[in-house]
């Protein structure tokens, strides 16, 4: 499916409703350019799960949690990744196969490691329909 949207407000309502439906052990990919609003979709998905605390882009620490919510989110942004490997040592399988919903950001950087079953979420701009004009493509996997 894709969506529009044309404020920052609208990605982040869009990213609400989805984090409504989330069920413990799913993981969701966020690819798109720099800026692009992938912050502000997980933004939208923690409030939908009920996550009070603040959201942030975990560029520094690959991984954030939030638990919350009525379920646990784990927020991976793996831009900052050279090798796959790297995210063992945070405990990728365990925030994976864990209870909570899996957000991960640029995570085409580390495709090896994302299970079969995952919903693929594309954000892209296209400054001729606006400056916050956004087509979110999801697609699921299983």
């Amino acid at each position: 499916m894709i969506f529009e949207t044309y404020s920052e407000k609208e990605t982040y309502e869009l990213g609400y409703k989805i984090g409504q439906e989330c069920k413990p052990g799913q993981v969701y990919t966020l690819i798109g350019d720099l800026g692009v609003g992938k912050t502000v979709f997980v933004k939208g998905v923690a409030e939908g799960i009920g996550t009070k605390e603040y959201i942030n882009s975990p560029t520094f620490t690959i991984v954030q949690v939030y638990d919350d919510g009525r379920l646990p989110l784990y927020h991976f942004d793996v831009y900052r990744i050279e090798d796959e490997d790297e995210m063992y040592e945070v405990g990728f399988d365990d925030y994976l196969y864990g209870e909570g919903v899996c957000l991960i950001e640029w995570a085409d950087l580390v495709k090896g490691l994302i299970p079969k079953a995952h919903t693929r979420i594309e954000i892209k701009k296209d400054l001729d329909k606006g400056f916050d004009y956004r087509s979110i493509s999801i697609e699921e996997y299983k």
